[in-house]
C-alpha cells in the first residue's frame, strides 16, 4: 500500500464517552476515517502511525443528521467510523501524543 494514501486514511480520533468506555472495556480505539477507506488500509495506517499491533477492525457508516434552518431542510454530511481492536498489551494514549 502507498504510504501517502495511508497517511490520509485516519482523519481524527473519536473522543467521546462511548469511545472512552469501549477503550477501557474492550481495548479498542475509535477513529474517524476517510469515507472510501477499507479495513486493510485502516489496519496498516494505525500500525504505521502508532507503532502498535492491530488485531481487527470494525467499520460503521454514520449517517448525517437532518437539520432545519428557517424552515429549510438540510442534511449534514455522513462519515465513517472505525473501531480498531489492539492486541493484548498494546495501547494508544492520545493525552501523551502517541504510544504509551
Amino acid at each position: 500500500m502507498n504510504q501517502e494514501r495511508l497517511m490520509q486514511v485516519l482523519l481524527a480520533p473519536q473522543i467521546s464517552e462511548k469511545a472512552t468506555y469501549i477503550a477501557e472495556k474492550n481495548e479498542q480505539v475509535v477513529f474517524r476515517v476517510a469515507s472510501d477507506a477499507t479495513k486493510p488500509e485502516i489496519k496498516a495506517a494505525v500500525e504505521l502511525l502508532f507503532k502498535v499491533q492491530v488485531e481487527s477492525v470494525q467499520v460503521a457508516n454514520v449517517k448525517g443528521k437532518v437539520k432545519r434552518f428557517r424552515g429549510a431542510v438540510g442534511q449534514r454530511k455522513g462519515w465513517k467510523k472505525a473501531y480498531v481492536s489492539l492486541k493484548p498489551g498494546q495501547e494508544i494514549n492520545f493525552a501523551e501524543g502517541g504510544n504509551a
